[in-house]
């Protein structure tokens, strides 16, 4: 298993969050979100110049930019 950040993953590729870098009201958001480790989540698709990023996440779909994507660490398989 290889810990990546979420900005890197690919479309349909799914992993577990390990860790959520964010601190202050900007890590608070993140995880009001239910971005919180041990969550799965898949990359659904991408904006056409790869901002934002929609993810799968417990049945529903939400998006991140990728200065917010950049603070999140997920464990994907090989």
């Amino acid at each position: 298993m290889a810990i990546i950040n979420l900005r890197k993953m690919a479309i349909n590729q799914s992993g577990t969050i390990v860790a959520v870098k964010a601190g202050g009201e900007l890590g608070r958001r993140i995880r009001e979100m239910g971005l919180v480790p041990g969550t799965i989540i898949t990359v659904q698709q991408r904006a056409p110049l790869n901002d934002p990023v929609a993810l799968r996440v417990m049945d529903s779909t939400l998006t991140l930019r990728n200065n917010e994507a950049d603070f999140i660490e997920v464990e994907v398989s090989p």
